[in-house]
């Protein structure tokens, strides 16, 4: 488990370092007042906000699965209390989903936020 762990950590900095160097070429190109790097610029934002959705999306998958593992552990133990702990799951559920959700919209901001993004895309 540990070497499957190592081997994405170090895929993912590969990729890290390799994505924003594959727009070198077409920074050249590209003509805006913030100068020559704003291309490596946004494809280090672009990365930055998949990496940061991609382990917003993990953690908030784990902590979902743990949420329901323990009501299902509880409704089986005790089925008299299904109600409340069925609710009790939910209302937990969406706050966990709302963490998600703020992830998503610090990414959005990132890439669509950005001054240079009109320089870049069009």
């Amino acid at each position: 488990m540990k070497k499957i762990l190592l081997m994405t950590v170090m895929a993912m900095l590969m990729l890290a370092g390799i994505v924003p160097m594959a727009f070198a070429q077409e920074a050249m190109h590209t003509a805006s007042p913030a100068g020559g790097n704003s291309i490596i610029f946004f494809a280090a934002i672009a990365v930055a906000a998949g990496i940061g959705m991609g382990i917003g999306a993990l953690g908030t998958g784990i902590g979902q699965g743990f949420a329901v593992k323990g009501a299902v552990e509880g409704i089986a133990r005790n089925p008299g209390a299904s109600g409340k702990i069925m609710t009790t799951m939910l209302i937990g559920l969406a706050m966990i989903e709302s963490l998600a959700i703020y992830v998503l919209v610090i990414a959005l901001i990132l890439l669509y936020a950005n001054p240079l993004i009109k320089y870049v895309v069009g």
